[in-house]
């Protein structure tokens, strides 16, 4: 077996660019030295072997020498949205059980502290090959109960997981040392993390940007001839809405593979990328951070456009009603994802929150859809109530938990709206209390509600109503809310 991991290029290929950040060239020496010392002075801080980090940083290398250092230790990193709010870190570090968190603050010191640690008296990784450098996350997905939760996943075998990540990435037809990755997205999101530790294991280069820019992307691609990328469908709106001088002048002939997935994504934008891409370029995948589901090529979404695509390898795909009833061809119901390998993954906290998704070995992710006669899926409706704005998912039980505690609002109804850039946007509809000695208005809700959450999660529109529709037991009829203010 080819090796993998930093450690082994660092020695193989050492002058090799690993990461590119801005005017930043960090070659695999260098980032197999920072993250050896990363690893001394977390071993210091107290992050040891089933150990738990924090890491709440933007896009910046040192998140990867950081998570790199843990791997090193065999401690788990726990992926923090850089700008979460105070309240939030608290909920990710005490509920991953982290031993140590380095943030935007943090930051400085924790640098300093590489710089201190003397040449060679490093920790140094343990074995050969890549196994050190396989960062394990303890990840999480929007709750519907309010909170976020882990997804946790079996220990696999190191061959297995090596073997399943190449056959991956072979499977698009990246397969070569000289491919060039680019990160845009949040590297606490499982999509950006994926990518450079990916890029890294396989001795890639990974260009690495702090957040998704369309000139700036397309600069780097033409810069650096970036091989492949993932992109959300905001992503992909952004480049088309850029000029079409910028783009006509943009060379992005050596992109082989963009992959995009998270969100719905408008056919008519699609068509636009498609045909501003090299042929064959632009992939879609359907899944989320629990399981991988299907995948489709330009060429099959073109010959059956709307669909997600067919099971990915090693996955299946197999649609169900209420009753557990498998259900025929053409037939909308719940769309449950099986692997080859049995159960991927169970929730932390009660085993009835993982059972409650599970039927047999197959899992729902709670998206309806169907199958066609030729295999391929098709999505119906998404899974209940869940927003996925710019790719990111919100679930308005959280956002309005928190909307609640605001002295003006007595009841608030979260909804995802359509919307071109950000495929929804998050739309709270609010009930006042009247209690203010002012009236309120849809920037009070906003800002009261960028205090508590993360951006992405606060409202971007805010409609008034005297009241908010329910059924016969109470329930809020939010398809009823989505079609009054669509």
């Amino acid at each position: 077996m080819n090796e993998y991991g930093v450690a082994a290029h660092a020695r193989l290929r050492p002058d090799k660019v690993a990461i590119v950040h801005g005017d930043r060239r960090i070659t695999y020496a260098e980032i197999d030295d920072l993250a050896a010392r990363a690893a001394t002075v977390l071993r210091s801080d107290g992050v040891g072997a089933s150990g738990r980090l924090a890491l709440a940083l933007g896009n910046r290398p040192e998140w990867f020498v950081a998570a790199l250092g843990a791997a090193r230790l065999g401690a788990q990193v726990v992926p923090i949205p850089h700008d979460a709010t105070a309240d939030e870190r608290e909920y990710f570090c005490s509920d991953g059980g982290a031993v140590r968190l380095i943030d935007e603050a943090a930051l400085g010191e924790f640098v300093a502290a590489l710089e201190l640690v003397e040449r060679g008296a490093a920790e140094t990784a343990s074995g050969s090959g890549w196994a050190p450098d396989y960062v394990t996350l303890r990840a999480y997905t929007s709750g519907t109960t309010g909170r976020p939760k882990a997804v946790l996943r079996p220990v696999v075998p190191a061959a297995q997981s090596i073997e399943g990540m190449v056959a991956y990435y072979t499977n698009y037809g990246i397969d070569s040392l000289g491919e060039v990755n680019i990160t845009a997205s949040p590297l606490h999101h499982i999509a950006g993390f994926s990518g450079l530790h990916s890029a890294l294991l396989l001795g890639h280069t990974a260009v690495l940007l702090d957040h998704f820019d369309a000139v700036e992307w397309l600069a780097a691609v033409e810069r650096e001839r970036v091989t492949y990328s993932w992109c959300a469908p905001v992503h992909l709106y952004r480049l088309m809405a850029t000029p079409d001088s910028v783009r006509a002048a943009a060379d992005v002939s050596s992109l082989k593979r963009v992959l995009h997935g998270s969100a719905p994504c408008a056919p008519s934008l699609k068509r636009s990328v498609i045909e501003f891409l090299p042929d064959g370029a632009l992939w879609e995948t359907y899944g989320g951070t629990e399981t991988m589901g299907t995948v489709i090529t330009p060429e099959e979404w073109l010959r059956k456009p709307g669909s997600v695509g067919k099971a990915a390898p090693g996955s299946t795909i197999e649609i169900y009603d209420d009753d557990g009833r498998q259900l025929p061809t053409g037939e909308i119901g719940l769309i449950y994802i099986g692997s080859d390998w049995g159960r991927g993954f169970r929730y932390a906290g009660p085993e009835e929150l993982t059972e409650s998704v599970y039927r047999g070995n197959l899992a729902t992710l709670g998206d309806l859809g169907y199958l066609d006669a030729d295999g391929y899926l098709f999505l119906a409706d998404r899974r209940k109530d869940m927003v996925i704005t710019g790719g990111s998912n919100v679930y308005p039980a959280e956002v309005e938990a928190v909307l609640v505690t605001h002295p003006g609002i007595a009841e608030a109804a979260v909804i995802g709206l359509p919307d071109e850039e950000y495929g929804e946007i998050v739309t709270a509809v609010v009930v006042v209390t009247g209690e203010l000695s002012v009236e309120m208005t849809a920037g009070d809700v906003i800002a009261f509600a960028r205090e508590h959450l993360v951006r992405y999660k606060a409202p971007r529109r805010v409609e008034f109503v005297s009241e908010l529709p329910r059924d016969p037991m109470g329930k809020v009829l939010k398809r009823q809310l989505r079609a009054q203010f669509s």
